[in-house]
Formats: C-alpha cells, sequence, structure tokens
C-alpha cells in the first residue's frame, strides 16, 4: 500500500527503486513503539531530534540520484538504517553516517540481521561525512541541510551525485548537484519538508 499510494503516485518509476521498497520491510528500521505507524505518509520521528524521511521523500531522492549497481554511496544521517538498506540493494556499498554511536550500533546490526552485507555504519558527526572511504558516486542526505560544507562535497567523486533537501523558509527544496569539473552545479528536484540536521545550520554573521 505504501509503494502503491506514497510512492508510484510520485512519478517514481525505476524498477529497482520500487522493488527495494516493496521488499525490505520498512517496519524492522524504526525504534519498537513506532512499527505500527512505519508506513505513514509523513517524516517519522525516531527520536534525539531526528526524523526518518517520509517513503514518499527517500524514493524521489532515489530516482534524482540515478543510483546504479557500481556505485559506492555516502548516507548521511542513517537513523536505524532504512535508507542504507535500500541504496545497498541499488549499487555496490555504502558507507552509513549516524551521529549517536548506540543507534548507529543498532543500524549496523539490523542491516546484518537482514544479508545486507555491503553496507558499514560508522559513528561520528553527520557533517564530517567519511573522507577515508571516499571519493562517492552519490551523497544523500537523511534530513534537511541550510548549507553543505566543501569539505563533504570534496568527497564527491568527479561526475558523482549529491542529493539533499535544503530548508528554504516554510517549504525545503530537494536539489541534486552533479559535480563537474570539480564544481557542483545544482538544479530543482521537488518540494519536501523536514528538520535541519546538526552540523547543517548556515554559520551566523555578526555585523557590528
Amino acid at each position: 500500500m505504501m509503494v502503491d499510494t506514497q510512492v508510484r503516485p510520485s512519478d517514481v518509476t525505476r524498477f529497482p527503486i520500487i522493488d527495494a521498497m516493496l521488499t525490505i520491510p520498512r517496519e524492522d528500521f524504526v525504534p519498537d513503539n513506532l512499527r505500527e505507524a512505519a508506513y505513514v505518509g509523513e517524516n517519522l520521528d525516531i527520536g534525539k531530534g531526528r526524523i526518518m524521511l517520509e517513503p514518499r521523500t527517500l524514493a524521489k531522492m532515489l530516482e534524482l540520484a540515478d543510483v546504479q549497481p557500481g556505485h559506492v554511496a555516502l548516507d548521511i544521517g542513517c537513523g536505524l538504517g532504512y535508507s542504507t538498506a535500500i541504496l545497498a540493494s541499488l549499487c555496490d556499498f555504502v558507507v552509513a553516517i549516524e551521529d549517536d554511536t548506540a543507534r548507529a550500533e543498532e543500524a549496523q546490526s539490523l542491516l546484518s540481521g537482514h544479508g545486507i552485507d555491503n553496507a558499514a555504519v560508522m559513528a561520528g558527526p553527520l557533517v564530517a561525512g567519511s573522507a577515508k572511504s571516499g571519493p562517492f558516486d552519490l551523497i544523500m542526505v537523511q534530513g534537511a541541510v541550510e548549507h553543505l560544507p566543501d569539505d563533504l562535497l570534496a568527497q564527491l567523486r568527479e561526475g558523482g551525485r549529491v542529493v539533499c533537501l535544503f530548508a528554504e523558509g516554510a517549504l525545503g527544496v530537494v536539489r541534486v548537484g552533479h559535480k563537474m569539473d570539480g564544481v557542483v552545479n545544482w538544479r530543482f528536484g521537488f518540494n519536501a519538508g523536514a528538520p535541519v540536521l546538526d552540523g547543517f545550520r548556515r554559520p551566523v554573521a555578526f555585523a557590528l
């Protein structure tokens, strides 16, 4: 029902994305008290100021990302690993970053329990990414940002893509960036909303 009422009507047409969302049990990647709400069509509060993106938003971001079987992806703010599980079914390997150590360990355990062995969850600041594991063909951010630091964009391979939701007023904008000649060029994807992740707020400029 989630796929038929939220994903397909949102112009998500790539079969591998639809198949992954039909196959991977979303309820296994949420806190136990939220299992019955796992398939609602809205962002899900998973605690400690974090959310799990609604299925429509995640699916449309994956469509924009143009994930390919040989790609290596960086999944920032993976929560309990659902987005990582979906990505792992679409590409070669996923490095996921989670800033809560206990949550990172639980995400890795859940992924392993589902036989997903081409993903590694690392604990650390979301904004830092994982330079030692890059460069990446794809970077996805599971929450809103006000800006992306250059050090993170530097982890994107030439020709790679980055997809994230920019918080702009009441309504956010998902954009896809394509890195060419060392520069990331952005284009509009669709509108969506989510809380801004820690470390991704625009620095405040002070004036005298």
